[in-house]
C-alpha cells in the first residue's frame, strides 16, 4: 500500500548537551581539569553559547563530536536509507527484508515526481500490485522471504533507527539540505533538523545547506542559489 506520511521522531539527545559542549571546549583552552570545569558550570547559558559559537566557527568540531542524538524514522523508501547509509559516522538498526516478512500488499513510497503525472502514476501502482503478487506466489510456495525479497523495489517502504553526532549531524545537513539532493532525502533530513533546532535553537545557522556555510556553491552546477566558486 501507498505511504505519503514520512515520520521522524527525535528520540534521544542529552538534556545537558550545552554543558557537554562547554566542558570540552573549555578543557582544551584551560589549565584547569575537565572534572572541576564540568562541575563549576552555571546557568549562565549566553557565556556557555558564546564560547561554543567561537570554538566551532574556528572549525574546532571535535567539541561537538561528544553529542549524540538518536532520530526513529518510518515511512522511508530503501533508495533514501540507502543514501543514508552511506554516511559516515552513523549507526543505523533498519528493518530487515531478510526476516521481516510482507504479507498482502507490501508498503511503498510514490516519488513526487512521478505522483504528479497521473498516467505514470496509475502504472507505477500497477507494477507495485503485479510485484505484490508475486512476491506473494513465491512465499506461498516455499521462497524464504530472504530470497523472495530480490523482486521487492527500491520504493519498498522501511522503517529505521538512526544516531549519529552533533558535527555528523552538521555535515548531514550541509550536504541533504542542498536542492540538489533527492527531494526525499532533503524533506527527512529538513525533519531532523527541525526536531533538534527545537530543543537547540542556536543550532539552525549550522544546519543548513553547505553553500550557506561557505557563501558559494562547490558543485560543479549550482541550483541557483548561490554562486559557484569561479562563478
Amino acid at each position: 500500500m501507498p505511504k505519503t506520511a514520512l515520520e521522524v521522531s527525535l528520540i534521544s539527545i542529552p538534556d545537558n548537551l550545552l554543558d557537554v559542549i562547554y566542558t570540552a571546549c573549555r578543557t582544551c583552552y584551560s589549565p584547569d581539569g575537565a572534572v572541576d570545569i564540568y562541575e563549576k558550570i552555571t546557568d549562565d547559558t549566553d557565556k556557555k553559547l558564546n564560547l561554543i559559537k567561537r570554538v566551532i566557527s574556528s572549525g574546532h568540531y571535535s567539541t561537538i563530536e561528544h553529542i549524540q542524538v538518536t532520530f526513529a524514522i518510518n515511512n522511508i523508501s530503501r533508495a533514501a536509507t540507502h543514501q543514508l547509509v552511506r554516511h559516515r559516522h552513523m549507526s543505523f538498526s533498519q528493518k530487515s527484508q531478510r526476516y521481516v516478512k510482507e504479507k498482502g500488499e507490501f508498503d511503498f513510497i510514490i516519488p513526487a515526481a512521478i505522483e504528479a503525472n497521473k498516467d505514470l502514476c496509475e502504472k507505477f501502482l500497477k507494477h507495485m500490485n503485479m510485484t505484490a503478487d508475486l512476491y506473494q506466489e513465491f512465499i506461498e510456495n516455499g521462497i524464504k522471504s530472504e530470497d523472495a525479497r530480490a523482486i521487492l523495489p527500491n520504493a519498498a517502504a522501511s522503517s529505521m533507527v538512526v544516531s549519529l553526532n552533533l558535527r555528523e549531524l552538521i555535515h548531514l545537513a550541509n550536504l541533504r539540505l542542498c536542492t540538489r539532493a533527492q527531494l526525499e532525502i532533503r524533506l527527512v533530513v529538513k525533519r531532523m533538523c527541525a526536531l533538534v533546532e527545537e530543543k537547540e535553537p542556536w543550532l539552525k545557522e549550522h544546519l543548513v545547506p553547505k553553500c550557506e556555510r561557505l557563501g558559494y556553491c562547490d558543485e560543479d552546477k549550482s541550483c541557483g542559489r548561490m554562486k559557484t566558486k569561479n562563478g
